[in-house]
């Protein structure tokens, strides 16, 4: 099967390497024997919509975001019609607080999102920088990662992750996390996300497939190197989270 990602501003938002969520995505397709295409879109640039399969955007500094926002806001329509239609999509870091309905800059401006959701950001002077540990509904393991924002969401309904026992969430420590309707994906833990959580990756690859009619193999192959890696960090931080 062909599929088309699309990858939002590699260049402006990618803080912490988070172009692996989209480099282990297109890899884990590819060993299915999918062929994908990832085309990268930058400021300005005109392109078709049409048959794309995944919908990307890292993270970046809040100046990098309000220039990614002056942007993207054109294709709100589009991504609000893709949701609804099941199309996957994941939004990493700062790109999740462009879903909202508003982001306030530390300097009080008040910026529209494209409003996919109906949650707001207010960004601080103080940023939440921790490790993070929660649960999710869409499978039994742990979520891991590490947090590094100043912004404090308010107004999720249906957040990815549904508690956390160590680190920041949307509203502040040990609250939900992150952002999820539909196939539609989004947290500010960096790491990057897909490739700290396999389980994860693994979610996100049959959403994609999903929607194009066809199902992971129960034979599939397995990265040992991404699999003891995420053992090791989700029992060091359930350790932590029992002694705090």
């Amino acid at each position: 099967m062909e599929l088309r990602f699309l990858h939002f501003y590699p260049d402006l938002m990618n803080l912490y390497g988070n172009y692996a969520n989209v480099s282990v995505l297109k890899r884990y397709l590819e060993n299915l024997g999918h062929t994908v295409t990832v085309t990268p879109v930058l400021p300005g640039q005109e392109l078709s919509l049409d048959g794309v399969d995944f919908w990307y955007m890292g993270a970046g500094t809040e100046r990098a975001q309000q220039a990614a926002l002056a942007d993207f806001s054109r294709f709100g329509p589009a991504v609000k019609a893709a949701a609804e239609d099941g199309c996957a999509m994941l939004f990493a870091g700062t790109a999740m607080e462009l879903l909202g309905r508003t982001i306030t800059a530390m300097d009080g401006t008040v910026y529209d999102g494209i409003a996919l959701a109906e949650f707001t950001t207010v960004q601080g002077r103080r940023r939440l920088v921790e490790d993070v540990y929660g649960a999710t509904d869409l499978y039994p393991e742990p979520v891991v990662g590490f947090m590094n924002k100043c912004g404090v969401i308010t107004g999720v309904e249906t957040p990815l992750l549904k508690s956390v026992s160590l680190g920041y969430g949307n509203e502040g420590e040990r609250t939900p996390e992150g952002f999820h309707w539909k196939n539609v994906f989004a947290s500010e833990l960096t790491g990057p996300i897909l490739v700290k959580n396999p389980q994860l990756l693994e979610t996100v690859a049959a959403a994609i497939l999903a929607r194009r009619g066809a199902e992971l193999p129960e034979e599939r192959p397995k990265d040992p190197y991404a699999e003891a890696g995420y053992a090791i960090t989700a029992e060091q931080l359930r350790l932590r989270a029992q002694r705090n």
